[in-house]
């Protein structure tokens, strides 16, 4: 019997183009406490980071106190995005076919994200993916990227050795998680990072699709299905 294999994904920017309503909540909860509109592509460069932490690489000068009022007015905004009929979060191109495939090849699946357990739920109700992920890690329950501590749970989790996982992921943070958890880093290029930082943080390759992803995770634990 072969070993088992993980693949961890990161969700946004990964998985689901949220960058749209992430940059809205964002503006609303800085308008709710007068502190301007920020930046779309400061935004942008901190998807990823669990929210305190966000809210403290946006916000340097504040105190730690109004990085958590900011966090907790974000997750009110996105709540009430979540309940807008108009609300899009698509999966990226070819997401369900690489899932589907690697089910296929026996490689489990999970997830290390920065959202919230309840963010992640309902990402899963959208698009119908329950029971797809045999370990879902988030910054409810763990550290924040890029601490390890995601991905050793994930091992500790499923029983599989930190050589035999792959993180996919989009940011520098996926890769220096990957990196300090000793787990191969995968980056994926359509995300919020760009392709040659992913590379600086540790990624092992970037990719541009999906469509070689479980001959590309084979390789880079040394098991490619080629041999």
């Amino acid at each position: 019997m072969s070993e088992l294999r993980l693949v961890v994904f990161d969700v946004d920017g990964t998985l689901i183009d949220s960058e749209h309503n992430i940059v809205t909540a964002m503006t609303e909860a800085w308008a709710h406490w007068d502190l301007g509109v920020p930046e779309p592509a400061e935004v942008r460069r901190i998807i990823g980071l669990s929210l305190v932490e966000a809210c403290q690489v946006l916000l340097p000068w504040a105190p730690g106190n109004l990085h958590r009022q900011v966090a907790e007015s974000y997750k009110e905004a996105f709540r009430a995005l979540r309940l807008l009929p108009e609300r899009d979060e698509p999966l990226f191109p070819g997401v369900r076919d690489a899932l589907n495939s690697l089910e296929a090849e026996g490689w489990l699946l999970g997830l290390a994200t920065g959202k919230s357990r309840r963010g992640v739920e309902s990402m899963l109700d959208s698009h119908d993916l329950h029971n797809r992920f045999v370990t879902i890690q988030t910054a409810d329950d763990n550290p924040g990227k890029p601490d390890p501590a995601m991905l050793l749970r994930a091992s500790a989790e499923t029983g599989v050795d930190v050589g035999r996982m792959v993180m996919v992921g989009d940011t520098v943070y996926d890769m220096q998680m990957a990196k300090s958890a000793k787990v191969a880093g995968l980056g994926v290029s359509w995300g919020y990072h760009h392709m040659d930082e992913l590379g600086q943080a540790g990624a092992a390759l970037v990719v541009d699709d999906f469509d070689t992803l479980g001959e590309t995770v084979a390789r880079l634990i040394g098991d490619c299905p080629c041999a």
